[in-house]
Order: structure tokens, then C-alpha cells, then sequence
């Protein structure tokens, strides 16, 4: 197991904590945890995405440009599924 990070909802009293070496989306569901949809879990649906508010974290998996863009992914959206945390992180509902 990696370092733990915490990951809070913004707007919201949800809190959970992410391994390094886990997606946040996963994490999300194992602790019953936040407002975020999903569906295929593995990046293909686009269900998952969201607004990191503020955090560092690492796309561990190549998001589709149908589902994220370019200037989606410079305002900080991302599909929860693809990503894992290197810091806290702060995310906002869709």
C-alpha cells in the first residue's frame, strides 16, 4: 500500500482517504463515499468526471479526449476512474 491521501467533496462534509496506488474512483466507492456518479470504472464511459479543485494527482490510465479534452483537462476536469492522488485533493461535483 502507498501513502494515504485524504479526498474531500467541496460544498460537502464527505471526506475519504485514497492510497497513492489507487484511483480515486475506486477508493470513492470502497468508503461509500460522495455525490459522483460512475459506471463502467474503467474509463470509457465518462460518467466519472469531475473538477480536481485543487490537489496533485497522476493519470494512471490515458483519459479518452471524447470524454475529457484539452481544454476540459486545463480547468482541472478528469475521469475519477484514471486518476490517482500525490497530495489531498479537493473535488467538485459536476
Amino acid at each position: 500500500m502507498g501513502k494515504k491521501h485524504k479526498v474531500a467533496i467541496q460544498g460537502t462534509d464527505i471526506t475519504f482517504e485514497c492510497d497513492e496506488d489507487a484511483a480515486v474512483l475506486h477508493a470513492m466507492i470502497h468508503h461509500g463515499k460522495g455525490p459522483v456518479v460512475h459506471g463502467c470504472c474503467g474509463g470509457g464511459c465518462g460518467v466519472c468526471k469531475a473538477r480536481i479543485v485543487s490537489g496533485d494527482f497522476f493519470a494512471f490510465k490515458p483519459m479518452s479526449a471524447a470524454h475529457v479534452n484539452g481544454a476540459e483537462k486545463k480547468q482541472g476536469l478528469a475521469l475519477l476512474c484514471c486518476v490517482q492522488p500525490r497530495s489531498d485533493m479537493l473535488i467538485a461535483k459536476r
